[in-house]
């Protein structure tokens, strides 16, 4: 247990990524990695397109906004996208198929930085642009796009960006977001 936390700990949403390709096999690890996740009901909501040549990734780059002008140095993009007909039907309206992608986005993101590489999920791009130009259907939600690429030369990134790619990690208290056996949390 103590090993899988100081990984956790230790991984950070990089921007800087190098122009190192990423193997086939390494994808496919990372990509399967995302498919043990749990899900409600054994669901398995989750879709992931993933975009590797320079047509695809192009597409990609074309939804983006302004300030993930880094992703575009990204060696693989991943599209992660459920539709409410995958979601399990719950009594309160809880979208538990967003939840399951959240835990398939995490098991794909610890083990790209199992295999070397950064993976930086964002929400800074148009999820209409992402359907249209990979004839996604309508009824899917577009929920994040993932950069992954091996660590690079932070020399493209802004004053801002430099500045957060080498900082400490900034968490808050536990004592802010946990609390047992009764809730005192603001």
């Amino acid at each position: 247990m103590t090993e899988l936390l100081h990984e956790i700990n230790i991984r950070r949403s990089y921007r800087a990524f190098s122009d190192k390709k990423i193997p086939e096999d390494a994808i496919k690890r990372i990509m399967t990695a995302a498919t043990y996740a749990p899900s409600c009901f054994n669901n398995q909501s989750w879709r992931f397109l993933i975009a590797t040549d320079n047509e695809a990734l192009n597409w990609v780059f074309g939804a983006l906004s302004e300030g993930n002008y880094w992703f575009k140095h990204a060696k693989a993009a991943v599209v992660v996208a459920t539709k409410p007909a995958f979601d399990c039907m719950l009594n309160d309206r809880r979208e538990y198929a967003l939840f399951d992608c959240g835990l398939a986005v995490q098991n794909l993101m610890l083990q790209g930085f199992k295999e070397g590489l950064y993976a930086h999920a964002i929400a800074g791009y148009e999820p209409l642009k992402i359907k249209e130009a990979f004839n996604i259907p309508d009824d899917y939600i577009v929920i994040t796009l993932i950069a992954l690429g091996y660590p690079g030369d932070d020399s493209y990134l802004n004053e801002k960006h430099k500045v957060i790619e080498h900082s400490k990690r900034d968490r808050k208290p536990e004592s802010e977001v946990i609390c047992y056996n009764e809730w005192n949390l603001e």
